[in-house]
C-alpha cells in the first residue's frame, strides 16, 4: 500500500484546489471528490488503497458524520486516520467528530503549512502504530509459552531506540499485541520525551510542526542534565491481567488533561496519544505521584 494515496472530499472545489496545491508536490496522490456518495464507493472499492481520509465536516449529500459511522462500520478501515476539515470548531462539535473518530483536525480555511503538518503527523502516527503491530506479531508465536512463565520482569531504557527495541518484545507477552504494542510505545516515548528530557507540550507541537522533534531528543540526551536519566518499565502477571508500570525521572506534568480527547487539543499535530493508549490499548490506565508514573493494565484470556 502506498503511504501516499489521499482521499479527499469537500463539496467546495476550491477546497480542493487547495489541498491539491498543498500536497501534490510534496508527493502525495490525491483523488478528490465533491460528491461524498461518489467517493463512498470508491473508498469501498476492494482495490482502493487510501491511507488517509480528509473529510468535510458539513456535506450536502452525505454528512461527515454519517460518512464515519459508516467508515467505521467497516473492520478493513479500523486504522484509517480521518483529518476533518471544519469551519465548525465549537468545543460540541469538535467533541462530536472525536467521538465519531475523527482524531486530527483543522479549521476551514486552512493555510498550506497546517494542512501538511496534521497530514503528515496523522501518517507517520499510522506508520508508527504498523510497524509496531508488524514487529511484535511476528514475535508473538515464540512468546506463547513463555507468558505463561512469566512472573514479573523490569528493563530501562532512555532513548526512542530502547523504546523500539523494548516494545514489540513486551507487547509479545500478551494476548494481543498489535493492539497493546502503539499504546505501550506512546507511554514509553512519553516517559523520555515530556518526563526525563523536559519537553513541554508547547515545545513539541513546534518541533512536530517544523520536523525537529527526534534531533532534539536526541540533542538533549546529550547535554548533562538529562543524559544520565533512566525511564523504568516493569511487567507484572497477576490472575487475570498484566501490569505494566512506567517510571521516569521527570517532573511529572498535568496527567489528567490527556487522558482524554480534548476539543481544545483537536487541531493539534500532538497530543492525543494517552487518549488513544487509554481507549484503545489497555483495560485500564491511571497515572500516580505527580504523573512520572503511570501503570496499564492488560486482560487475559
Amino acid at each position: 500500500m502506498s503511504n501516499k494515496r489521499i482521499l479527499v472530499v469537500d463539496d467546495e472545489p476550491l477546497c480542493l484546489m487547495l489541498a491539491e496545491d498543498c500536497l501534490v508536490p510534496e508527493g502525495f496522490l490525491l483523488e478528490t471528490f465533491t460528491d461524498a456518495e461518489a467517493a463512498w464507493q470508491r473508498l469501498i472499492d476492494p482495490a482502493s488503497d487510501f491511507s488517509l481520509l480528509i473529510l468535510d465536516r458539513y456535506l450536502p449529500d452525505l454528512d461527515g458524520l454519517a460518512f464515519l459511522r459508516r467508515l467505521h462500520a467497516e473492520a478493513r478501515f479500523a486504522d484509517l486516520p480521518i483529518v476533518m476539515q471544519t469551519a465548525a470548531d465549537s468545543p460540541e462539535e469538535v467533541r462530536e467528530g472525536l467521538a465519531a473518530g475523527a482524531h486530527y483536525y483543522l479549521t476551514k480555511p486552512s493555510s498550506a503549512a497546517a494542512l501538511l503538518s496534521i497530514v503528515q503527523a496523522a501518517l507517520d502516527d499510522r506508520a508508527t502504530r504498523a510497524a509496531l503491530r508488524e514487529h511484535a506479531a511476528r514475535l508473538e508465536s515464540g512468546q506463547k509459552e513463555v507468558q505463561k512463565l512469566l512472573i514479573n520482569a523490569q528493563y530501562q531504557f532512555a532513548t526512542l531506540a530502547d523504546v523500539s527495541a523494548l516494545v514489540p518484545m513486551l507487547a509479545a507477552l500478551c494476548p494481543e499485541p498489535d493492539r497493546v504494542a502503539p499504546g505501550l510505545s506512546e507511554l514509553m516515548v512519553n516517559a523520555i520525551e515530556h518526563g526525563n528530557l523536559g519537553i513541554t507540550y508547547a515545545e513539541k507541537s513546534a518541533l512536530k510542526w517544523d520536523g525537529g522533534w527526534e534531533n532534539e531528543i536526541r540533542r538533549r540526551l546529550q547535554r548533562p542534565e538529562y543524559r544520565d536519566r533512566r525511564a523504568v518499565i516493569t511487567l507484572e502477571r497477576y490472575p487475570g491481567h498484566l501490569v505494566f508500570r512506567i517510571v521516569d525521572q521527570g517532573a511529572g506534568f498535568a496527567w489528567a488533561n490527556y487522558l482524554d480527547f480534548d476539543p481544545e487539543r483537536a487541531f493539534d499535530a500532538n497530543g492525543r496519544g494517552i487518549a488513544m493508549a487509554r481507549a484503545t490499548s489497555f483495560s485500564h490506565l491511571e497515572y500516580a505521584g505527580r504523573g512520572n508514573i503511570v501503570s496499564a493494565w492488560v486482560d487475559l484470556p
